[in-house]
């Protein structure tokens, strides 16, 4: 009897630790066809520390001399996220109403409001980027409505997420006394969702506020432009300075994202 209690413990059973094990060589196999299928330049690969501290030796210390320009480019930044946000969520709410199940009109409109979420949602912000500078020409213009475009999916597919998610309760109710369908909107619905909708719309802010900073990159204005012109140009002091900056931007921007979630929910 004390010999049977003795037996040694072990988490999984043979066949646990089988299964464990082939999963963990099938996963090995399948990196080892994924490595094998790229064309990897490998004396590349380990020559990079030797180019990163050249690079970084380059680069240290920060050149203040365009710092004006920067500040003003950083300004440009957070105007271009700011309100290419605010567009999103005006068009982002008839988009999310449509796009749920228990608010839209019929069918039709369901599948129209769920393209519309998924076409924007399956295009990088850069490649929007890219189509606006070649409609719009270079500029903020370009950056403003490819973010705006980039962010209707994201916007509209959480509220509509939320609206899916309310209490059908109060609906039922104001329904049950007659109320008209915009009284139904305005009092049964978007009391519900608005905690989600200052969430979402804050938290875009947030991600546009960072997406903004590479939009120059391809013409589409903010502190991006400066960035590509130091590279280009090879000023790595000044990339250096221009990358301190947005670093010094996405903080703030974290910082008063936060204060906001804080203050209003």
């Amino acid at each position: 009897m004390e010999q049977a209690c003795l037996q040694e413990w072990s988490r999984y059973t043979p066949q646990q630790r089988f299964t464990r094990y082939a999963w963990f060589a099938l996963a090995a196999l399948v990196v080892s066809w994924a490595l094998g299928s790229v064309d990897i330049i490998w004396a590349w690969v380990w020559d990079a520390p030797a180019q990163m501290g050249d690079l970084f030796r380059r680069m240290v210390p920060p050149d203040p001399t365009h710092l004006g320009a920067i500040l003003e480019a950083l300004w440009d930044t957070v105007n271009l996220a700011t309100i290419a946000t605010a567009l999103a969520v005006v068009l982002a709410l008839p988009v999310a109403y449509i796009a749920a199940q228990n608010t839209t009109p019929n069918a039709v409109t369901l599948w129209i409001g769920r393209f519309i979420l998924v076409s924007s949602r399956s295009v990088n912000t850069i490649i929007w980027a890219l189509l606006f500078v070649a409609i719009f020409g270079p500029g903020i213009v370009a950056g403003i409505v490819a973010i705006m475009f980039r962010s209707i999916g994201f916007l509209g597919k959480l509220l509509g997420e939320a609206i899916e998610e309310i209490d059908p309760k109060p609906v039922e109710a104001l329904q049950a006394c007659g109320a008209s369908h915009f009284k139904v909107v305005l009092y049964a619905i978007v009391p519900q969702v608005m905690p989600t909708f200052f969430a979402v719309s804050i938290l875009r802010w947030d991600i546009n506020l960072r997406e903004s900073t590479v939009l120059g990159l391809v013409g589409a204005g903010g502190i991006g432009v400066i960035l590509q012109g130091a590279i280009d140009t090879f000023n790595w002091q000044e990339v250096s300075m221009v990358l301190l900056a947005i670093i010094a931007l996405v903080v703030v921007g974290e910082v008063v994202s936060s204060y906001l979630r804080r203050r209003i929910l």
